[in-house]
């Protein structure tokens, strides 16, 4: 006998598939071979030369890369010495070609094995929710810090980066920060201060950060560089950095207008003006970080000055990353500017991977034990195999259809998703054995009707979820939102798609 299919199942069979090639790619993401760039440090020779986060590197120097693991051991054997080489990398994209003593400033990880993306719970990181303080922002306003934000933290080089803005029941806005891989003193120094940084003569601003004033800022070279750390009377070591910064031709015109009337003090050095250049942030004078202006420069238009500031540690190698970290925060608060508010922290979160990872292995084992269990229930009840394993059919397809259109829109899926997906299983086999025990009462009623009388409980128990989960979009200040949106695609998934489908599979087998 052959088996026809309705396009109820067909459609079923159809989602499915392209679901699948959402979860694994077409061809599949695991069969690729290489490496995938994960970040490029800003104004690096390889970004400039066109490598950037997202591309997979194939080959260095015409040998393949065939994981992490192959791809560290190219690049050690390539600078054993300080020597300059000449290195070759294709990605999938683009072949470039570095001259250099060092590796590239890049982080590269293995190629995913799937397109599914996972929230922090479950990679390890931090949480921030931020609010202005003593400020209820607009959403016009939350719009405009987050923007900064994230160009602030972008410059630091950071990866696997959230910020969205989410709300309360109560309309309070908030920005939610989300960074793998930091810890939350890490995020607590990165987005707790305002970072205004402000440039005075006296009590006269010459420049702010920002691109309002600043041309750019020198990253590498000459322009920006960190001394040999010197040892101090107290055992420890402080490290001197300096590097250049471009101004507009406004800031340039106000530093010339400024010091035009300024005295010239004579000192052993040479010849300066009395008034130094002072730093702040965030209102805060920066001490030791003070420019003396050279008689040369008195009201003279010049677009081009040198930052410089110092930091200690305890060792040589201490001392060296202080100043390092130190320089690159000045540098990225004068490229990105300040924040529009002074901010604050509601809640501040750290999640572990490991326990993310275990989650995954023991949800994944309840699920299937679940899943097993009931379909046991269904053949004992019910004394059909063909109905029990259409329910568990149903099940998985349902799970493969909300990772497929998750794999699709780029959605994380964190905890509560994961939560919402185990809800949306449970609702799914309530309301196939719905349908099932319909077909199985003995009442006057065509097969048909009975599939009506099933599906008006099922529209009717959908829409009374629909509405218990909106209020979860917003609830918490957005933390639940994923749970809510989970739930709301599987179920409006199941009624549109899987349920239909599997009412026909059981008409089929009752007709058998």
């Amino acid at each position: 006998m052959k088996l026809k299919l309705t396009w109820k199942i067909w459609l079923l069979i159809i989602v499915l598939v392209l679901s699948l090639i959402s979860i694994f790619g077409l061809p599949p993401i695991s069969l690729q071979k290489g490496v995938l760039i994960t970040s490029v440090e800003p104004n690096s020779t390889a970004f400039q030369q066109g490598l950037r986060e997202g591309q997979i590197i194939t080959s260095i120097d015409g040998q393949k890369i065939e994981h992490l693991g192959n791809f560290n051991e190219i690049l050690k054997e390539k600078f054993i010495t300080n020597e300059e080489v000449k290195v070759i990398i294709d990605t999938k994209e683009i072949e470039i070609i570095l001259f250099t003593n060092k590796a590239p400033e890049i982080t590269v990880s293995d190629i995913p094995k799937t397109n599914l993306q996972f929230g922090l719970d479950l990679i390890g990181g931090s949480r921030a929710l931020v609010q202005a303080k003593e400020k209820k922002l607009a959403a016009s306003e939350i719009k405009n810090l987050i923007d900064i934000t994230k160009n602030r933290l972008n410059e630091f080089g950071l990866t696997d980066l959230k910020v969205r803005q989410v709300s309360d029941l109560e309309g309070n806005f908030f920005m939610l920060v989300e960074i793998a891989g930091a810890t939350p003193q890490d995020l607590e120094t990165m987005i707790s201060q305002q970072g205004k940084f402000e440039a005075k003569i006296g009590n006269e601003t010459v420049f702010i950060g920002g691109e309002k004033d600043i041309v750019s800022v020198g990253r590498s070279g000459q322009q920006a560089y960190i001394e040999n750390p010197k040892q101090l009377s107290n055992g420890n070591y402080v490290a001197n950095f300096k590097f250049s910064v471009y101004l507009s031709e406004d800031a340039a015109k106000r530093h010339a207008e400024i010091t035009k009337d300024i005295p010239v003090n004579s000192t052993p050095q040479g010849n300066y003006l009395i008034k130094k250049l002072d730093f702040y942030l965030d209102d805060k004078f920066l001490e030791g970080q003070s420019l003396s202006i050279s008689e040369g420069l008195k009201g003279r238009v010049t677009t081009q000055i040198a930052v410089s500031g110092s930091a200690s540690g305890e060792m040589q190698e201490d001392a060296y990353k202080a100043a390092e970290t130190e320089m690159h925060k000045l540098q990225t608060l004068l490229i990105t500017g300040s924040l529009p508010f002074k901010l604050e922290i509601v809640k501040l979160d750290t999640i572990s991977p490991v326990l993310g990872g275990e989650f995954l292995k023991i949800i994944l084992i309840a699920g299937l034990c679940a899943l097993g269990v009931v379909t046991i229930v269904v053949f004992i009840r019910y004394r059909k195999a063909k109905a029990s394993l259409a329910l568990l059919f149903t099940s998985f397809s349902e799970v493969l259809i909300i990772l497929g259109i998750a794999s699709l829109i780029s959605w994380n899926l964190d905890l509560p998703s994961i939560a919402g997906i185990l809800i949306v299983v449970g609702t799914g086999i309530d309301q196939q054995i719905v349908i099932i025990d319909e077909t199985k009462q003995g009442e006057f009623l065509s097969l048909k009707q009975k599939l009506k009388r099933a599906f008006a409980i099922i529209i009717g128990a959908y829409f009374t979820a629909v509405v218990a989960m909106i209020p979860l979009l917003w609830a918490g200040a957005g933390l639940l939102r994923g749970f809510a949106f989970t739930t709301i695609l599987g179920i409006t998934t199941g009624v549109l798609i899987t349920r239909p489908a599997f009412s026909d599979i059981v008409k089929k087998i009752e007709k058998e």
